[in-house]
Parts: C-alpha cells; sequence; structure tokens
C-alpha cells in the first residue's frame, strides 16, 4: 500500500508513527521544528487513517509491511524509528520483523502486550456524529460532546474530519478500525527480539505503561531502556514537548525516571 506522508528535513532517517485515530499531521511542530534540524524525518499516515487509502486488513503485520514498502520507495536502507501508542506498537513490530533497518527504535507509551478496550466509546460516538448529516463543523462537535466531555479530545478527533462536496466525513475508516479493533489492542504475532537500542517514553501520568512492565518489555527489547517524563500523560509528546525532545535526542537514559 501506497502511504501518504510528510517530509522534512534532511540527513539519516526517522520515521514517526502515530497513534489510533491519529494522522501523521499530528507529528507536525516538532518534525518541522526540532527533528528535521538533524534528520530526514518521514511521517505517514497508516492504512485506513488520514489521507492513505482504507483497506479491509487492518492488524500490524499489514501495517509493518507498509512502513518497509514506504521505505523502498524511499530508498531508506535503515534508519530510527519511533512510534506513539499504537503507533510504538507498530514500531515494535517492524523492528522484529526487519531489525538490520532499524538504527534506533523509540516507543511512546506502549508496550508490547495486550490492553483493555479503551476507545469502544470513542468509536461509538464517532459513528452517533454521523458527520454527512451536520451541515456545519460545530454540529458535529455538538454531537460529539453528548460523550465526550473532554474538548481535549474533541479536538483532537475533530482533526479527523474533513470537508467533501457532499459535506462533512471522517477521514479514517471508522468500520474497519472497529472491526479490527481486538488485534490492535491486543499482543504482537512476532515472536522475536530486536537486540538494538532502545528508548521506551512514559508519561509519569499514564497507565499505559506500568512499573511491572519491564519483563514484558526486555522479552521482546532486551536493550530497552525506559524512561519517565514528569508531569505528562499518555500524549507525552503533546504534553511536554521540550523534556519529550530532549528524551529523544539525548539518548538512552538522558532523563531521570528509568525503571
Amino acid at each position: 500500500m501506497e502511504l501518504f506522508f510528510r517530509e522534512y528535513g534532511t540527513g539519516p532517517a526517522l520515521t514517526i508513527l502515530h497513534g489510533f485515530l491519529g494522522a501523521g499531521g499530528n507529528w507536525h511542530t516538532l518534525s518541522r521544528n526540532v527533528f528535521a534540524e538533524t534528520h530526514r524525518v518521514l511521517v505517514p499516515d497508516l492504512r485506513n487513517h488520514g489521507q492513505s487509502p482504507h483497506d479491509a486488513r487492518m492488524d500490524y503485520d499489514a501495517m509493518a509491511e507498509d512502513i518497509l514498502e514506504l521505505w523502498d520507495r524511499q530508498e531508506v536502507d535503515s534508519g530510527d524509528l519511533m512510534g506513539h501508542s499504537m503507533g510504538g506498537k507498530l514500531a515494535i513490530q517492524v523492528a522484529l520483523r526487519a531489525p538490520e533497518r532499524v538504527s534506533r527504535l523509540i516507543v511512546v507509551d506502549i508496550v508490547p502486550r495486550p490492553y483493555p478496550p479503551g476507545h469502544l466509546e470513542i468509536l461509538e460516538a464517532l459513528h452517533r456524529a454521523d458527520p454527512p448529516r451536520r451541515a456545519s463543523r460545530q454540529e458535529v462537535e455538538d454531537a460529539l460532546a453528548e460523550t465526550i466531555r473532554s474538548n481535549p479530545v474533541r479536538q483532537f478527533l475533530l482533526k479527523n474530519l474533513r470537508r467533501t462536496d457532499e459535506g462533512f466525513a471522517w477521514m479514517p475508516n471508522l468500520d474497519v478500525l472497529t472491526s479490527s479493533y481486538d488485534q490492535l489492542t491486543g499482543g504482537l504475532s512476532a515472536f522475536a527480539t530486536y537486540d538494538g537500542p532502545v528508548l521506551v517514553i512514559r508519561g509519569q501520568n499514564s497507565d499505559y505503561v506500568q512499573d511491572d512492565d519491564g519483563e514484558v518489555i526486555r522479552a521482546y527489547l532486551p536493550e530497552a531502556e525506559i524512561v519517565t517524563i514528569p508531569n505528562a500523560g499518555h500524549w507525552v509528546h503533546a504534553e511536554a514537548p521540550e523534556a519529550f525532545a530532549a528524551a529523544v535526542i539525548g539518548g538512552m537514559g538522558s532523563l531521570p525516571g528509568a525503571l
């Protein structure tokens, strides 16, 4: 599958993979203003997200193949790979499948284990909002607000709204994301290790990476350094961008709080 992607800067490759219901544009500011200073940054929209094609298949094997195909088309033999949440699991899958192509792995607030279904209410709210029936963006937001009380969460979700000739529509393939949700929240299908350098970054206020997750992380990523960003939740890169960038640029163990 030929993914839509954004590109910034020059130098060694850094590929950034967004999370569930996100898109590459979520990483625009850090990519342009920070990482592009030293790297050629590739930020794709994953399949069934953003401006990338829709497909009935939505699992980590298929998404990993998409990333490898992107690298082939862009002549990236190897480079750094970073992913947040679902994108972090995908980054691990890519590193396990093609370790020779990953120079360094950065995993943001996720571990390679199953998670409880935390997005079902959001998916239901997106379906119920039914943008084609709405006359304005505000009407879509009002429909979301009936279920989703958090304004920051609503604004994040509304980044997925686009205007068409017929009105409004969601960019993600909600039907496939809903039917594939159990696969995305489950564990990884690859049973291997990536022995290269790994930085796992977690938010202090997030429950996605627990203190006792070190064992499962190192079962796949034996060289992992696990670092905590103070006063940040699951969206570490958005809530504490300066500390997050310092952790990524500074390398392994550059911040206090390692597990």
